[in-house]
């Protein structure tokens, strides 16, 4: 079911956000809202997108290709689900920031494609905080090296990490350890938290919360979350 009025959906969620930001010490400029369009029709999209929100984040390539190559001007769309490395060429000519790097072979596809176009969005390490089988992302034990080998070995510029914590834990423990492998590998930017969690995040110091189901509604769809 979706909102009523997405327009206050979406001034409620940067409400929330500014006074968890402000809660903590923080600029609420310094959280980036993304509003996760992933499998979202058309009808629900376009009201937030008129209601000013401008960061979207989609799952799967080929379904943020459709929905947004004619409407790509004005906005900043991030990659937050898996990366197929068939779809790399494809993907770093539609996102601005792709939040799932998770192993060496897609490192090294990127670094080999991010050559030949030229340019290259922001790239975040995703970590498996939880350590789920079902998930993607390096272990926490593995982050460190994987960042280096990223940074030393595929001369990839890593901004970032991202994390998806377990549903049934606490999140608070994840995204203290997310942070807490960011700072010491350099890393300012955290994207983590989502629409029942994202004051949590801002807590511990996400500058980007991915919100779906409080701004959209829940998803009637069950396509698979694959990229």
């Amino acid at each position: 079911m979706s909102p009523a009025n997405p327009s206050t959906a979406l001034g409620g969620i940067l409400s929330r956000i500014a006074a968890a930001a402000k809660a903590a010490g923080r600029e609420p400029d310094d959280v980036t809202l993304v509003a996760v369009s992933k499998m979202q029709p058309w009808e629900a999209i376009e009201p937030i997108l008129l209601a000013g929100q401008t960061v979207f984040g989609e799952n799967r390539v080929q379904e943020a290709e459709q929905r947004w190559a004619a409407r790509r001007e004005g906005l900043a769309l991030r990659l937050i689900g898996p990366l197929q490395t068939n779809k790399v060429k494809d993907a770093l000519s539609l996102f601005d920031v792709i939040e799932t790097v998770d192993r060496p072979k897609l490192a090294r596809i990127l670094a080999d494609e991010i050559q030949c176009a030229g340019r290259s969005p922001g790239l975040y390490v995703q970590v498996n905080t939880g350590e789920e089988s079902q998930k993607a992302g390096v272990a926490p034990l593995d982050a460190d090296g994987f960042i280096a080998a990223c940074r030393s070995e595929y001369g990839l510029a890593i901004e970032g990490l991202m994390c998806v914590p377990p549903a049934d834990q606490p999140p608070a423990m994840h995204f203290a350890l997310l942070a807490k492998i960011a700072a010491r590998n350099g890393l300012t930017k955290l994207s983590m938290g989502m629409s029942g969690d994202f004051e949590t995040a801002i807590r511990f110091g996400a500058t980007s919360v991915r919100v779906g189901s409080a701004l959209f509604g829940a998803r009637t769809s069950t396509q698979p979350a694959s990229a």
